[in-house]
């Protein structure tokens, strides 16, 4: 039977829900227990793919094609447990499956309410996505008080009364500011967060506060004393330099003795030696690098925090201190790329949209004359395959028809908008709609032997997609005959999936390389991941390279 604990917030968002429901789940998960972990969003979107990132920031995606809140990237990796569909809603998922259910006569002509239709079929939702697990871990998204999370808070609050007092725990997540004026932290905010979370029915039996300096005993004993918790229960959780410093400070606490108390599971004692080796490696680093992050959201980090854990895990592993240079893509399109000359490696992520796309070129152009490690990822291969269509194979023009519809050589197009008939492009747009469709979740590929990619993953990768248009297969044989190597394409459509520059020869190069796929969201710190890792290598020998 699953047992079921529940992680809200209060006083103001972005207090770091997902980082402690994360940490919790690795350290329970150290203890053998079998975790899964929840994200409930309460906004009306269906799902997060068509938010900008200035609003919402990464999209997650998971090995069954879910486009998801970033927090379910937490979970992936501070824990063994693979996210899917199931392990993320919103209220428009729910609105919307309540509503079709009404449309096929499912109620019996009944009256469809929040109470209990809403709120039975939040809880349906738990309950799938918590299968197979021994504990389900559920943050519910936004702050107590918000007319939004209601249905999510009644749905857990009933869930008490249907599971258990011994199979339901609830950790409340609250901000305890310091006043400079005053000299002191102040527990009103949280006493009053705590008190609007009781109205609703819901008595918390853990705090987690969150606070940049240390809670003096009085103050923890007061907030226990208004807040009706225990004293112990009453934890701190004060700023970190990293995250992975959170389950230790969680765990030296006692948090998942308590959690395990309160569910009444038996459970051997949490083993955080993986956590205590990597803080050791980001605290001790051997090497330092710079790599030159070409983006265009570069003033919102969220939006590729994937990408930049994945970076940073690549340094763990390789004993690096990797400090990213994060370089808006338009600023290059204006003054050159300058700021590129000291950077030991260069990566140009994915994105969508036309904005700094020229930018990025310069710099993949950079990167591949000035023998500068190259990683580009989605659009980042695509980039790279337009800029050597244009610069080395001598297709002058040549773009994305998401950038320039009438290209003279599409080189990156929609499937639909390409066809081979006697040696002539003919393209489709009438029919784009067949083919507009986002691609997405894991895909399974095999690799070209004697390549790169072929040293880095094997004879095979599987990894996870997201995006629309792909390198155009009318073009390809000829930029391989001006030197480009595909060294993976997908088994069915025979896709360009990876292409690189080779090592040997005349356009030889000693790293560069472009994946359609998004390797970021399988990397997590305790493994690291084998395309991250071989590029920092790659940097690490371009410094000593360029210090010799």
């Amino acid at each position: 039977m699953t047992k079921y604990v529940f992680v809200t917030g209060g006083v103001v968002s972005s207090l770091g829900k997902g980082i402690a429901a994360a940490s919790l789940g690795a350290i329970l998960e150290s203890r053998g227990i079998r975790v899964t972990h929840l994200k409930l969003d309460p906004y009306i979107n269906v799902d997060p793919g068509t938010m900008s990132p200035f609003q919402h920031g990464e999209v997650f995606v998971t090995d069954d094609g879910a486009e998801t809140d970033l927090d379910l990237g937490h979970y992936e990796r501070f824990t063994s447990a693979k996210m899917s569909k199931r392990n993320n809603f919103t209220t428009g998922q729910i609105y919307d499956t309540v509503i079709r259910k009404e449309r096929r006569g499912e109620y019996l002509g009944k009256t469809v309410q929040v109470i209990p239709h809403i709120t039975d079929e939040i809880k349906a939702s738990i309950k799938r996505g918590g299968e197979g697990a021994d504990v389900a871990i559920v943050e519910v998204g936004g702050t107590v008080g918000d007319i939004e999370s209601l249905p999510f808070l009644e749905a857990i609050r009933q869930m008490r009364i249907e599971e258990g007092i011994n199979n339901t725990c609830y950790i409340h997540l609250t901000l305890l500011p310091y006043i400079a004026t005053a000299g002191e932290l102040k527990t009103k905010p949280t006493q009053h967060s705590v008190k609007d979370l009781r109205e609703i029915g819901i008595q918390p039996d853990v705090l987690l506060c969150r606070c940049d300096r240390p809670i003096p005993v009085e103050e923890r004993r007061k907030i226990a004393l208004f807040c009706n918790v225990m004293p112990e229960a009453v934890i701190e959780v004060q700023d970190a330099d990293t995250i992975y410093k959170i389950p230790a400070m969680l765990h030296e606490q006692m948090l998942d003795e308590i959690v395990c108390h309160k569910l009444a599971i038996l459970a051997k004692a949490a083993d955080l030696e993986i956590w205590d080796k990597l803080v050791f490696a980001l605290e001790n680093p051997q090497h330092q690098l710079d790599i030159a992050f070409v983006g265009k959201y570069v003033d919102l980090t969220e939006s590729y925090k994937s990408l930049i854990e994945a970076i940073k895990h690549a340094g763990l592993h390789t004993q690096s201190e990797v400090k990213i240079h994060y370089l808006d893509s338009e600023d290059i399109e204006k003054s050159g790329c300058a700021a590129l000359k000291n950077m030991d490696a260069i990566l140009v992520p994915g994105g969508f949209g036309k904005r700094g796309t020229e930018g990025k070129i310069a710099a993949i152009r950079y990167a591949r004359e000035n023998k500068v490690p190259y990683l580009g990822i989605c659009l980042g291969m695509q980039l790279a395959t337009i800029e050597f269509a244009r610069h080395v194979a001598g297709l002058e023009g040549a773009n994305s028809t998401e950038f320039e519809p009438d290209s003279p050589h599409p080189v990156v197009a929609l499937i639909t908008e390409w066809l081979d008939r006697e040696g002539r492009v003919e393209k489709r747009s009438e029919d784009s709609n067949l083919g507009g469709t986002m691609r997405l979740g894991a895909q399974t590929c095999p690799i070209k032997p004697g390549t790169l990619a072929a040293s880095i993953y094997g004879a095979r990768v599987s990894e996870r997609h997201r995006h629309r248009y792909e390198v155009n297969n009318v073009y390809v044989p000829r930029l391989e005959e001006a030197g480009l190597i595909i060294s993976a394409r997908t088994p069915t459509e025979n896709l360009p999936e990876m292409m690189e520059l080779p090592q040997e020869g005349p356009n030889a190069h000693p790293w560069f390389v472009g994946v359609q796929f998004h390797p970021e969201f399988t990397s997590n710190p305790r493994q690291g991941h084998p395309l991250f890792i071989a590029y920092v290598k790659a940097a690490l020998a371009q410094r000593q390279l360029l210090q010799k």
